[in-house]
């Protein structure tokens, strides 16, 4: 494939002639969402199924199980009690049954979900740091290699303490594959379309949920379970052969040849002109030194995000609502195996209820914007959680539905949360800002399983903490301003201009209603 040998199509020329992203020197070569994008981002998001298995497995790896002492004339928590008689009806093995985690050993079941969300928050961090420094490709390769060889072993460790290090492991390397394919996507798709393709983004996690009772119901055993879990990360390693390094960190860090040949091969895929993507990337190169050094004189540290008071409102508010998401989406997934009835049934229908709620955060930010709609979604997850503590046992449908609504808000607030904390924090605080925020919510995600858990103390403890939270959460929101088709704010100055700028709007539409009224 050499340059301008590839026939193109007039109107494709006109099109990437004619675009108004010309800045941007990636969506100049490669358009905004071409086909070489669809199909790179249908390969990546392939990666997501695996990241909805290791964080949510915890369902059904230990799922509450009722058990009694072996010696029938004990209590089954009675200190001389040295054995219990598990229930097998619904699952054979589980590591409940497995390491006898019960009684004043039960916390060492949610230590291990608490190791998978550490892990997670490692992974993070640690391939963060690797894919900026050797790049996106290598880092997600090696991530998914890991993910398969410790989640296997994991399956197979006759010792829970290797089981909690394999789980660790695991749990590290979705960390990676998380934040390495995102980023990944981000950097590919064009202004326009990332906003919907970073919601679209949440859809293969969804589909992997809604998988996970599938793969629970015929395979009883845990270990058969974790191992079904983790082996399909293998098939992942075509990666190496067929993804493409970020163009966006290949000029970043000066591998200009490298970068040219990706820009036309996919411009080629996507039957694009190439016989000037050379020159335009020697041309944006050279005037690229004296932004740098402007941008790194502008360069932000973690002070700048509570420095001033109305960045340290827009701080609080982002991370608490991070943490919300954490604790409440996955501590409600895990509260949902405690519920009465059917565990398959239960999780396949919070699951779903996650399709639709995804699809709908399209339409809804941009809508209703992003303020309103992160406002919206916690209160409905909150009153509908809430709800759950107080309403009867039977029949049981009235608290699967009040869950499907509950994951109905917390699946709306996740991508929402995640925009919003993008487009408020300023380009020199937006990393650490997102990273920040982020890092509230693996916290959160951390103390899920305890307090799931404490449905064993009260069963209407979980969920009116899990309520609770979101509630505060919109509350938090109202003192954020709206940040949907604004201009991504560059300094610290600029991000508190929304404060202003929200102020206005509300003052002109104050005035409006009262030249109308008279």
């Amino acid at each position: 494939m050499q340059n301008g040998s590839t026939e193109v199509p007039a109107e494709k020329v006109e099109k990437a002639q004619q675009s108004p992203a010309h800045d941007d020197i990636i969506e100049k070569s490669i358009g905004v969402l071409e086909r070489w994008h669809i199909w790179i981002c249908l390969a990546i998001f392939l990666v997501k199924f695996p990241v909805a298995w290791h964080q949510l497995s915890i369902v059904f790896v230990a799922p509450r199980t009722e058990f009694y002492c072996s010696d029938q004339e004990l209590d089954k928590c009675h200190s001389n009690c040295t054995s219990h008689v598990f229930n097998r009806s619904v699952f054979s093995e589980t590591i409940l049954s497995e390491w006898d985690l019960v009684c004043n050993k039960e916390y060492l079941a949610d230590l291990s979900q608490t190791f998978t969300m550490l892990g997670i928050l490692f992974g993070n961090m640690v391939f963060g740091y690797l894919s900026d420094k050797y790049g996106r490709k290598i880092p997600l390769v090696s991530a998914v290699i890991l993910q398969a060889v410790s989640g296997t072993i994991a399956a197979f460790s006759p010792w829970f303490p290797l089981f909690l290090l394999m789980r660790f492991l695991a749990a590290l390397a979705t960390g990676g594959t998380m934040v390495t394919s995102f980023v990944l996507t981000m950097e590919l798709i064009g202004t326009e379309w990332r906003t919907v393709v970073g919601i679209l983004y949440q859809i293969p996690f969804n589909l992997g949920h809604l998988l996970l009772p599938a793969i629970s119901y015929f395979l009883r055993n845990w270990r058969y379970f974790q191992a079904a879990i983790s082996l399909p990360s293998i098939l992942l390693i075509f990666y190496y052969w067929v993804m493409p390094e970020s163009p966006r960190w290949l000029l970043a860090s000066g591998k200009q040849e490298e970068a040219i040949k990706v820009l036309e091969r996919a411009a080629a895929c996507s039957k694009l002109p190439t016989k000037n993507i050379r020159n335009d990337v020697v041309e944006y190169l050279n005037g690229k030194e004296l932004l740098n050094q402007k941008i790194e004189k502008q360069k932000g540290n973690f002070i700048d995000l509570v420095r001033t008071p109305i960045m340290r409102i827009y701080t609080i508010a982002i991370c608490f609502n991070w943490l919300v998401c954490g604790l409440c989406f996955f501590g409600v997934s895990q509260f949902i195996g405690h519920l009465g009835g059917n565990i398959f049934i239960n999780v396949a229908l919070s699951a779903v209820i996650q399709l639709p709620s995804t699809i709908f955060a399209c339409w809804a930010t941009k809508a209703w914007g992003r303020r309103k709609t992160l406002i919206s979604a916690n209160i409905l997850s909150g009153v509908a959680l809430i709800l759950i503590g107080f309403v009867p046992a039977e029949p049981t449908w009235i608290k699967s539905t009040l869950s499907m609504t509950g994951m109905f808000g917390l699946a709306l607030s996740f991508p929402t949360v995640y925009i919003y904390s993008g487009e408020l924090f300023p380009t020199m605080l937006r990393n650490i800002g997102v990273g920040t925020s982020s890092m509230c919510a693996r916290i959160g995600s951390m103390a899920a399983p305890f307090v799931a858990s404490l449905v064993n103390v009260e069963p209407w403890i979980p969920p009116i903490i899990f309520g609770l939270t979101p509630l505060i959460g919109a509350i938090l929101c109202f003192k954020l301003p709206e940040t949907l088709d604004c201009k991504l704010p560059d300094t610290v100055e600029e991000a508190e201009m929304f404060e202003n700028r929200s102020k206005k709007l509300k003052n002109l539409e104050t005035v409006n209603g009262t030249e109308m009224t008279s």
